[in-house]
This record gives C-alpha cells, sequence and structure tokens, in this order.
C-alpha cells in the first residue's frame, strides 16, 4: 500500500466550542470528581440549603455493570453523580479468540460497589431512605449459564466479543431458514449474539449440557443473572430481562418483543429444558425485585437496560433522528428511529432503543466497533507503549500525522457494517520511520472511521443524513480523538461534561418507574451544561479520501482467520 500521511490537528489546533461561556464555578466541576460534585454548587451563591431542604432531596442509584468494570453511582434530580466507587475485574482469555468473566466475580463486584458508594454517600450527610430506586446497566451479548436448582454458575461467562463461535456461525448460516432470521429478531448470524455463545456452551460444557438434558438449566444476560443475585438466587426467584437486552439474543422477536418459536426451533431449542428470563419493560415498578442483603436490603430495582441503550436514554436521545456513539471497550452507534423497528439492508442492527412501558418501544439501528478503547488497552498492555491508558493522546500528538500508517483493529472480526469474520488485526504502512506516536494515531483513527462507515450505512437506511454526533465513554475524553472524529464525519461532534451517561441513563429508567419523572420534557435539561462542541477543520474531498485509504486497508485485512490448520496446505497444494 502506497503511503499517505494523514493529517489531523493536535489538540492545540482544536476548532472547539463551549455551548457556555467557562466560568470559574463551571470550571471546578469540570475538574471534579464525581464524590466531590455537591447539589449545593448548583445554588446561586451565598445561599445554602437548611437541613429540613437537604432531607427533601432524593437520589436515584445505578449499576454499571460493563467489560472490564463495575461501578454504583448514586445520582441527585441534575443527574450529577455525588457519590461512586469502581472495581475492575479480571478478564480471562483462556485461547485466542476466547473472552470470559467470572460470574462471581461480576456479583462479587457489583455488592462491594455498593457498599462502599453507600458509605461515602452516608458520610456526605445523606441518608439510605433518600434513595428512591435503583436501575441496573450492563454488556450485552454477554452470556451465563447456571443450575437452576442450585443457583451455582455452570461456566464462565462468555463475553461479547469472545470469537470461539466462528465455525458455528457458518454451520447456521447454511442451515434452512438463516436468510429468515434478520427480519425476524433483527440481527445478522454472527459470533456477536448470546444464541451462538449458549449453543457452544451446550456442545461443549458437560455440564451445561446435562443440566439442559435434565430440564435444570438456567439462561441469561448479566442482566439477569446479577437482577437474579441481587434478589436472593434461587430463593427470590427472579429471573427476569429487559426488552433491550433479550433484543440481543436472536430469541426474541423484533416486532413482538416476545421470544419467538421460530427463532428458538431454528436454534434448536425446547423451553421445556431451558428455563428463558421472563422479557419486562425497561422500566417497572415490580418486576426486577429488590435488594435482598447488604445496606441498601430492601430497595427496589425498577430500570434495567443494556449499556448503548441505557447511553442512548442518558444523553436523552428520545426523538427519531437523535443518536449517540459510546467510545468504551468497543465503539456503539445508536441511532433512534422511532415505535417502529427499521430492518437494515446495509450491514446494521435492529434493536430495541429502550421500553418504558405502556406497549409502545422505541426502536434504533445500531452499528458496533468490536474495538475500540481496547485497542488502546492493547498498545498498553500487550506492547508497552504507554503506561497507562489516558496518555494515549500525548503518544499520537508526539507526531503531526499517522506517518501513513493504517491500523485496521479487526481483533475479533471487524463487526458493522461490514460484518468481516475472517479478518484479523492488520497494520499497514510501517517504515523505518515509523514510530510509536504513528500507530497510536492510526489506532484512534480506526475507530473514527469505522464510525463513519456506520453512519455511512445509517443515512442509506433511514433516508436522513445525520447532523450532529452526542458521544460518551472513555475513548471521548480524548480532545484529539474527538476532533479525528469531527474531521471524517464532517459534522459536529457534541460532548457533555458529566459522562457517566451510560449509568445515567438506567437512574433515569428507574426514576420513570417510581414517577420521579413521567414525560420526556422534563429531562431536557439533564446534563446539558457546559457541552463542547468540536467542529470538522478539513474539506469534504479530503476527508473522503482519507476513508478510501482506509476502505482498501478493511479490503487487505480480509482472509486471515482459518477453518482449520490444514486449510493453508490446501490453498498451497492447488497452486502446485
Amino acid at each position: 500500500m502506497d503511503s499517505m500521511p494523514i493529517r489531523i490537528p493536535s489538540s492545540g489546533n482544536l476548532n472547539v466550542l463551549k455551548t457556555t461561556a467557562e466560568s470559574p464555578e463551571s470550571k471546578h466541576l469540570e475538574n471534579a470528581s464525581p464524590s466531590t460534585i455537591s447539589h449545593e454548587e448548583h445554588l446561586p451563591r451565598g445561599i445554602h440549603e437548611t437541613e429540613s431542604e437537604k432531607k427533601d432531596h432524593w437520589f436515584i442509584g445505578s449499576i454499571d455493570c460493563g467489560t472490564t468494570s463495575s461501578r454504583f453511582l448514586i445520582f441527585d434530580g441534575e443527574g450529577t453523580p455525588v457519590a461512586s466507587h469502581q472495581i475492575e475485574f479480571e478478564n480471562i482469555y483462556p485461547q485466542s479468540g476466547w473472552h470470559e468473566h467470572d460470574p462471581v466475580e461480576l456479583i462479587n463486584s457489583v455488592d462491594q460497589c455498593m457498599e462502599k458508594a453507600t458509605a461515602e454517600f452516608i458520610e456526605q450527610g445523606h441518608t439510605k431512605d433518600q434513595i428512591k430506586a435503583i436501575g441496573i446497566t450492563n454488556q450485552r451479548e454477554t452470556t451465563l449459564c447456571w443450575d437452576t436448582n442450585t443457583g451455582e454458575p455452570l461456566y464462565n461467562a462468555i463475553v461479547w466479543p469472545d470469537t470461539r463461535t466462528t465455525s458455528i456461525v457458518h454451520e447456521l448460516k447454511a442451515r434452512e431458514g438463516a436468510d429468515d432470521l434478520l427480519q425476524l429478531c433483527g440481527l445478522p448470524l454472527s459470533t456477536y449474539p448470546s444464541s451462538v455463545k449458549f449453543l457452544w456452551m451446550y456442545r461443549n460444557v458437560e455440564a451445561v449440557k446435562k443440566a439442559y438434558d435434565e430440564g435444570r438449566l438456567s439462561f441469561g444476560t448479566v442482566d439477569t443473572w446479577l437482577i437474579y443475585k441481587l434478589n436472593g438466587g434461587k430463593e427470590g426467584g427472579i429471573h427476569v430481562t429487559d426488552t433491550t437486552n433479550a433484543s440481543r439474543t436472536m430469541f426474541m422477536n423484533i416486532h413482538t418483543l416476545k421470544y419467538d418459536d421460530k427463532l428458538l426451533d431454528f436454534f434448536k431449542l425446547d423451553q421445556k429444558n431451558i428455563t428463558l428470563p421472563k422479557i419486562v419493560p425497561s422500566s417497572d415498578k415490580d418486576a426486577f425485585g429488590a435488594l435482598a442483603y447488604g445496606s441498601l436490603k430492601g430497595l427496589k430495582i425498577t430500570g434495567c437496560l443494556g449499556d448503548q441503550s441505557s447511553a442512548l436514554v442518558g444523553q436523552c436521545g428520545f426523538n427519531p433522528g437523535e443518536a449517540k456513539n459510546t467510545y468504551g471497550t468497543g465503539c456503539f452507534l445508536l441511532y433512534n428511529v422511532g415505535d417502529k423497528p427499521v430492518i437494515s439492508k446495509h450491514g446494521l442492527l435492529a434493536t430495541v432503543a429502550y421500553d418504558f412501558g405502556g406497549g409502545r418501544p422505541i426502536y434504533a439501528l445500531e452499528g458496533s466497533i468490536a474495538v475500540a478503547g481496547s485497542g488502546v488497552k492493547f498498545l498498553m498492555n500487550n506492547l508497552g507503549f504507554i503506561k497507562h491508558s489516558s496518555k494515549i493522546t500525548e503518544l499520537a500528538e508526539s507526531v503531526p500525522d499517522n506517518g501513513g500508517v493504517v491500523f485496521v483493529t479487526a481483533f475479533s472480526g471487524l463487526f458493522a457494517p461490514y460484518w468481516i469474520d475472517d479478518a484479523k488485526g492488520t497494520l499497514f504502512g510501517i517504515t523505518q520511520h515509523t514510530q510509536r506516536g504513528h500507530i497510536a494515531r492510526a489506532t484512534l483513527e480506526a475507530t473514527c472511521y469505522q464510525t463513519k462507515a456506520i453512519l455511512d450505512a445509517m443515512e442509506k437506511d433511514s433516508g436522513h443524513k445525520l447532523g450532529g454526533l452526542a458521544v460518551d465513554g472513555g475513548m471521548s475524553n480524548s480532545d484529539l480523538t474527538m476532533q479525528t472524529q469531527a474531521d471524517i464525519l464532517g459534522i459536529p461532534i457534541e460532548r457533555p461534561i458529566m459522562r457517566e451517561t451510560t449509568a445515567l441513563g438506567a437512574a433515569i429508567a428507574a426514576g420513570f418507574a417510581v414517577d420521579i419523572w413521567k414525560e420526556f420534557d422534563e429531562l431536557k435539561e439533564i446534563n446539558k451544561k457546559d457541552r463542547t462542541i468540536f467542529m470538522p477543520q478539513i474539506t469534504k474531498k479530503k476527508s473522503d479520501a482519507m476513508f478510501v485509504h482506509w476502505s482498501h486497508a478493511v479490503e487487505m485485512s480480509k482472509g486471515w482467520v482459518k477453518e482449520s490448520e490444514e486449510d493453508d496446505e490446501e490453498i498451497a497444494e492447488k497452486k502446485d
């Protein structure tokens, strides 16, 4: 590939706008940790709340169980976190392409976070009674199986980017009825959804197969597992999931929001042998039960959303045509399409955006990128480029451009809109001139290019061009990355000052269930102050040329995953 340096402005030349003027107070809030931001800081100067007024405040707790860590945050009525605690848990990689979590560690980390954050909350002078409800948001597609009789897990959780199911996917694509799945559930066959992860467990884990055959197998995603355990496990008897998480399994009909016999038959599942979680709305005052133990024992869980849906809610993307992109471990772009699902013709997913009851769910088109923040972690943990992920921008800015380097970060193949299972991570354009900074830039740019590919597909499916994009997640903290994104997309990028939007979305869902809010209009000012807007700085002609270069690299990254070790030998024999 010809070397073509792509120059993206350094952060010193970023074309950034603030939605409001920065006062000393707003700077203080921007730099404050969640635990140091108090409700009183929002009052006019010289006015202080009385003790009785402080007691009138209400708060909502939010459990956020992601791919690398669990958190518990307590939000006030303005969407500001006043207390929080976070614990990282182990990510297990038994073989290349395999990715697992210990189910017991997941629930233990959530328990610890709740205790620590609640203690901090009480130390601030609040009482537990002021917390009105709890919401849950979680990594999606990650699949768990446990014994219905004992409540004990039968295998590690298989995490959403795991690719051990590649051969199963190829087998299923050849099965009769495969062409009908997309219209029914909104998802294409890939290694991504929970269905194929469960099939792998059934075929390869004797304990899972035996439990299924004996009719004592419980299935769930992370939300189901956490809610089950938080309610006391088998004694509590709460086995549920919300529609946003159920829409990621391939077992639920996207139109009816119920398990579909045709889908279950395709995967050869008999509901007599497996306990599937009851599908309920994302906001419900009774369906999710209540905490069975701990400092907040008895407090109701009233909201549940898959993490990307939760981020859309947290960004208040309640109107058709509004979109958000979360730059986390992976990268997930959701586009609100209203109350009817849009089945993509361009490689996107149809999913439930949120379902606050009343028989009127809201749907979204989604594009999923497997590698975003995990690409930065790869440079840090595997190659030793940086000591901490926050230093990636500094490293990238050590060079003026990418030096002609393009990094297709296809560690788990390429997700939307490509769906290339046989791609592998591939670096192009390396010369003796290449430095670590060039590869760092190329890593950040890879996420931005894939985001453009998704947005292009969304415009084709929806018939509308997006005018702007709301962003959140760890990589959105990088001004360089967000400026790069604005340049590549050619639209403004809007970043909130409080970027815990995923946890905030779960809190909003919980709040609706207990009538803290009743209309979306009541939320229009939530987390809207002091947003940063990144404006494009390069011409459309330039950005188009850059994207063509990236697309060429994507084509060259194909074909690296083989069905068996003999494949290369067979190819060599044919050449002879």
